[in-house]
C-alpha cells in the first residue's frame, strides 16, 4: 500500500525541496510549475482538507497560507520532522498512508494529495477510492495530483525518451511504482459515485478532480 517505498522517501526527505525546486535537472520536468500545481490544487478544494502524503508540508502550507483547514497525514517519519518543521504547531500531522489511516473527527470536505498516489497498484487505488466514497457526502471531493499517462505506450515512450536523455533514475523510477492511465482511473472514480475531470500540468503530472454524485 506504498509504504514499500519508504526507505526510499526517508532517504530523499533532506533534499526533496531541492528536488521540487528544479535544482535536480533529472526531474525537473516533473516537478515543472509546482508551485502553480499546489495552487490548483488548493484552488479545487472546498472546507476542511484531508491530506495524504504531506512529505515536507508544501502543499500543507499552502493550505495554511490560505486560512484553510487542512489535516495531514505522512507514513515516513523523517518527511514528517521536516514538515513539522515547516507548519504551524497547530497543523495536525499523523501517521498513516492512502489505505491505513484513523479518520479524522472533523468533518472532511475534500481529499487532497500531490505526487504520490502512484505509490499504489491500480488494484489499491481502486480500494482507496471506494474507501473515500465511504466518508464523503454529495459534492464533496477528491484533488489529486499525480505523474499519470494517457496511455501504456505514452508511459513507455517516456520510459525511452528518459533514457535517452540520460536519465537513468527517472526512467526506472517509471518503471519501478505504480504509474497508471487516464483510463484506469476514470474507471476507478466513475465506479465509486465519482465525476472525474483531469488537466494537464507539465509532460508528467495531470491534477484530477472527482466529485462525489
Amino acid at each position: 500500500m506504498g509504504r514499500e517505498f519508504l526507505e526510499l522517501f526517508e532517504s530523499w526527505a533532506d533534499n526533496y525541496d531541492d528536488s521540487v525546486s528544479g535544482h535536480d535537472e533529472e526531474y525537473r520536468d516533473v516537478f515543472k510549475y509546482y508551485d502553480q500545481i499546489l495552487e490548483t490544487v488548493v484552488e479545487l478544494s472546498v472546507g476542511t482538507v484531508l491530506e495524504f502524503g504531506v512529505g515536507t508540508g508544501n502543499l500543507t502550507n499552502t493550505f495554511v497560507e490560505k486560512g484553510i483547514t487542512v489535516i495531514g497525514i505522512e507514513p515516513s517519519i523523517p518527511m514528517r520532522e521536516q514538515a513539522i518543521e515547516k507548519l504551524p504547531s497547530t497543523i495536525s500531522i499523523t501517521d498513516g498512508d492512502f489505505l491505513d489511516f484513523s479518520w479524522p473527527k472533523e468533518k472532511i470536505n475534500t481529499i487532497v494529495s500531490t505526487y504520490a498516489f502512484h505509490h499504489l497498484t491500480d488494484e489499491e487505488k481502486g480500494t482507496a477510492v471506494a474507501k473515500y466514497g465511504n466518508y464523503l457526502q454529495k459534492g464533496d471531493k477528491i484533488v489529486f495530483a499525480d505523474t499519470v499517462f494517457e496511455s501504456k505506450q505514452a508511459h513507455l515512450e517516456m520510459v525511452d525518451k528518459s533514457r535517452e536523455r540520460g536519465f537513468h533514475n527517472l526512467a526506472e523510477d517509471l518503471l519501478r511504482e505504480y504509474y497508471t492511465t487516464i483510463e484506469v482511473l476514470e474507471k476507478i472514480f466513475m465506479q465509486n459515485g465519482f465525476s472525474v475531470t483531469f488537466s494537464r500540468c507539465n509532460d508528467f503530472v495531470w491534477v484530477m478532480e472527482a466529485v462525489k454524485l
